[in-house]
C-alpha cells in the first residue's frame, strides 16, 4: 500500500469524527482533529505519484524544518516520528547494516547508537524526518523523497556522486530513510553500481538483502533506478 493510501485512511477517520462531534465537542478537541485530518489529506495528495512533491514540508539542506512547517504540519511530522520509533521497537530489526566495507544502509537515526561508527557521511532520503543531532551537518546530504516513492533520477545521481567523493576520502557512508527498506536501498543500489561493486542495480539489491533481509524495492523505486541508469553520463564513476 502506498503512502498516500496509508495516510488517507486515518485522515478520513479523523474527518468523520470531526463531523460527528462538531455540535457537541469542545473546539479544543475539534480543531486539532480537523487540522490533523486536513494535514493528512494534503500529505496524501502531495505524495501521490501524480503530484509527488516531497518538498511540501520545506525540509532544509541541513535537514531541519522551518517554523512554519511545524506550525502547519506538526500532526504529521510528530506523528510520523512516533510511529517510526514504535514500529522499530516492535520489529526489533537492526537500525542499520553494513552491506559492503564502508557502506551502511538503514533507518532514521533517532539516537547516537543508531549511527554507524566513525562519524559517517550521511545520505538522508527522507522528506518527513529531521537530521539526527548526532550526525555531522558538514557530512550530510538530503535528497527528499516520500515513503514508498522512488527518488528522482537526478537526486540519485547527486547522492551517488557525493557519496563516491566521500568514499574517495575514506569516509564511511550511511544511506538511510525511515526504516531502511526502500528509498535508501534504491540509492545504495545505485552507489554500489557506481563504485564498481556490481554491474547492475538488481544485483546490488540481492547483495543488500543478504545483509538486510527486509530490504525490498517496490515498483516505483525500480522505475527510478531504471531512469537513473539512462540518466547517467558515466559508468562506473570510479573503478
Amino acid at each position: 500500500m502506498g503512502i498516500s493510501a496509508v495516510v488517507s485512511v486515518p485522515s478520513a477517520v479523523l474527518l468523520g469524527s470531526f463531523l460527528a462531534l462538531r455540535n457537541n465537542a469542545s473546539p479544543f478537541v475539534l480543531f486539532p482533529m480537523l487540522q490533523a485530518s486536513l494535514v493528512g489529506f494534503t500529505a496524501a495528495i502531495a505524495a501521490s505519484p501524480y503530484v509527488n512533491k516531497p518538498r511540501l514540508f520545506g525540509k532544509t539542506p541541513l535537514g531541519g524544518f522551518p517554523w512554519w512547517s511545524y506550525a502547519l504540519f506538526h500532526p504529521y511530522l510528530f506523528g510520523l516520528r512516533t510511529y517510526v520509533v514504535l514500529r522499530r521497537i516492535k520489529n526489533k530489526e537492526d537500525v542499520y547494516n553494513q552491506v559492503s566495507p564502508g557502506l551502511f544502509v538503514g533507518g532514521w537515526p533517532n539516537g547516537p547508537s543508531d549511527l554507524p561508527p566513525g562519524n559517517p557521511a550521511v545520505v538522508d532520503c527522507t522528506c518527513e524526518l529531521p537530521r539526527s543531532d548526532h550526525s555531522d551537518p558538514r557530512e550530510y546530504l538530503n535528497i527528499p523523497t516520500w515513503d514508498t516513492r522512488g527518488p528522482f533520477p537526478e537526486d540519485i545521481e547527486k547522492a551517488v556522486r557525493w557519496a563516491v567523493k566521500k568514499r574517495e576520502q575514506e569516509k564511511c557512508v550511511y544511506v538511510h530513510c525511515a526504516f531502511g527498506h526502500g528509498r535508501s536501498v534504491a540509492v545504495m543500489c545505485a552507489l554500489m553500481v557506481a563504485l564498481g561493486l556490481t554491474d547492475s542495480w538488481s544485483n546490488a539489491e540481492k547483495m543488500i538483502q543478504k545483509h538486510r533481509p527486509r530490504a525490498r524495492l517496490n515498483k516505483a523505486q525500480k522505475e527510478s533506478l531504471q531512469q537513473w541508469s539512462k540518466f547517467r553520463t558515466t559508468r562506473p564513476l570510479v573503478n
